[in-house]
């Protein structure tokens, strides 16, 4: 699906709902993203690159959704990894920022969406401009965004102790702020995949 058709496809998917800080969640379905089975590549990778205790300390809550991801997508990962690293935050710091933006824009950097738009957030963590996060040029920009997220992240005491989505909610303050947690097992495996490349 080329870019310009998934970006409206996902507009037209779950944009049309207010939340705080940051946008709602894009997809409120979790049936068509299927379901993680027991076996994941975070803890196949793992043995030789990241402890899995590190990646999910708290083990994962609730029924975990997987996506396929193109080019693009794996770029997106790849930039807040680095971000993640520049910020000098761990491998839980990534997957907890990987996973709220698998949730609000499937690592896709969503710019302004005109009507299907909620409000005005935009970029991979759906960021508010109107909220005090930068300018839309800056939280469209995969490495500010990030840098941003996590700012929040520090900011929350004992984010480390939290269920990621509880840490993410604190962040986001997103009106589903349950639907984090069912990217957890697909952040940790991207982590674990590209935190040493």
């Amino acid at each position: 699906m080329n870019t310009m058709l998934r970006k409206s496809v996902l507009g037209i998917a779950g944009l049309a709902v207010a939340g705080g800080l940051a946008a709602g969640p894009l997809n409120h379905d979790t049936t068509t993203a299927g379901t993680v089975g027991t076996t994941s590549l975070a803890a196949t990778v793992q043995a030789d690159t990241v402890d899995k205790n590190t990646l999910i300390p708290h083990g994962v809550q609730g029924k975990q959704s997987r996506i396929d991801l193109d080019d693009e997508q794996i770029g997106n990962v790849k930039a807040i990894i680095a971000a993640t690293k520049k910020a000098d935050m761990d491998e839980r710091a990534a997957v907890v920022a990987i996973a709220t933006a698998l949730q609000e824009s499937k690592l896709v950097n969503l710019g302004h969406l005109g009507e299907r738009n909620d409000h005005d957030s935009q970029g991979l963590f759906q960021q508010r401009p109107s909220s005090g996060w930068g300018t839309v040029e800056q939280i469209t920009d995969p490495e500010y965004s990030t840098l941003a997220f996590l700012k929040g992240l520090k900011q929350v005491d004992g984010w480390q102790d939290m269920p990621l989505t509880k840490a993410a909610q604190t962040v986001q303050v997103s009106a589903y702020p349950f639907h984090y947690a069912q990217w957890e097992t697909q952040a940790a495996d991207l982590v674990a995949e590209h935190w040493n490349n």
